[in-house]
């Protein structure tokens, strides 16, 4: 497989993987000011199982992050994603954010 990038598509509300000029796969989103919410994420036949969707979502995350927001889970895929990526916790728009100071 040749190099796959990931590229935020403001125009169609996604996340857009691809390989070239080969699309992938997507995650689509809503967003609002201070979050992401993930409606929907899709790896077409032929990418299934080769690591796709994870580099997808761990790229759209990646992206939240740098625009210091947050993500709302809706989509089952990036849901599952959380709960195995502890990184990310802090991204998670349903967990409480911490109130601990020095």
């Amino acid at each position: 497989m040749t190099a796959t990038e990931v590229v935020r598509n403001d125009a169609e509300s996604r996340y857009e993987i691809r390989e070239g000029e080969t699309l992938l796969g997507f995650a689509a989103y809503q967003s609002t000011p201070e979050l992401v919410v993930f409606t929907h994420t899709e790896v077409f036949p032929g990418s299934e199982g080769q690591g796709v969707g994870g580099a997808l979502v761990r790229a759209a995350l990646d992206d939240v992050r740098a625009q210091e927001l947050r993500a709302l889970p809706v989509c089952p895929f990036v849901q599952a994603y959380l709960q195995r990526h502890p990184e990310y916790a802090d991204l998670d728009y349903r967990a409480p954010r911490s109130t601990a100071t020095d």
